[in-house]
């Protein structure tokens, strides 16, 4: 069975509004680009990545959780962060009954998160440089 397949059925197997609620979460996350890729990690959480890791979501009791593994990196035009303000590094959506996925924003914060990944690759490639080459041995023919 494929990541994508796993997350179709964790999100069928939840009957109740976090299953609706996981499967907006997932169509914004990706809306954002169609490079994305899913996986399936950590006993039973669908992965977001797009040039490293996006996001991890979990369906909790109460809740849905997304969290954005640079999410501190990243703009949050649409003040969606939650969770996490006070780290460094990562940043989560938790997503209550009743709370409304703005999808449109949400696909701006994953792009942001692309964006962010795309630089720190870019950032550890190595460096080209120029070699130059020798100058053609002269020899006199005789």
């Amino acid at each position: 069975m494929t990541p994508s397949q796993r997350i179709d059925q964790m999100i069928a197997k939840i009957p109740d509004w976090r299953g609706k609620t996981f499967a907006a979460v997932r169509k914004a996350i990706l809306s954002a680009d169609k490079a994305i890729t899913e996986d399936w990690k950590w006993m039973g959480s669908p992965v977001w990545y797009r040039d490293g890791m996006i996001a991890v979501a979990n369906a909790h009791k109460g809740k849905v959780k997304l969290t954005f593994l640079n999410g501190a990196h990243v703009p949050d035009t649409g003040k969606l962060f939650n969770d996490g303000l006070d780290g460094n590094q990562r940043r989560a959506i938790d997503f209550f009954e009743g709370d409304r996925v703005d999808g449109p924003a949400l696909t701006r914060l994953v792009r942001a998160a692309i964006a962010f990944n795309q630089d720190k690759v870019k950032k550890k490639a190595p460096v080209k440089r120029k070699v130059k080459k020798p100058a053609p041995l002269k020899r006199k023919v005789k």
